[in-house]
């Protein structure tokens, strides 16, 4: 785990957000979420939030996704995406 996923895995869960399980996963960060959440809700305001948690990140910026689960289905999001992440979709 590098320093940056690390911070974003203590500031998440120091954010007490109910009922999240928020773990480790290689170098991304799983997010399983409760029965009943909104998930469409959630990936609305992901950016916004994900923008304001990282006033409190001081380690050097690296790719990270956050991968979010629910009711069998997961919802990713990626900070920092690297070019490889950028032309996934040219061949």
């Amino acid at each position: 785990m590098n320093a940056y996923q690390q911070k974003w895995i203590d500031v998440l869960t120091n954010a007490n957000i109910k009922d999240w399980k928020i773990t480790p996963l290689e170098d991304d960060i799983l997010i399983d979420l409760p029965s009943g959440s909104n998930v469409s809700t959630i990936m609305e305001n992901l950016p916004d939030v994900i923008a304001t948690l990282t006033l409190d990140i001081t380690e050097s910026p690296e790719r990270l996704k956050f991968i979010l689960r629910h009711a069998g289905e997961h919802h990713e999001y990626i900070v920092n995406p690297t070019d490889r992440d950028l032309n996934t979709a040219k061949k």
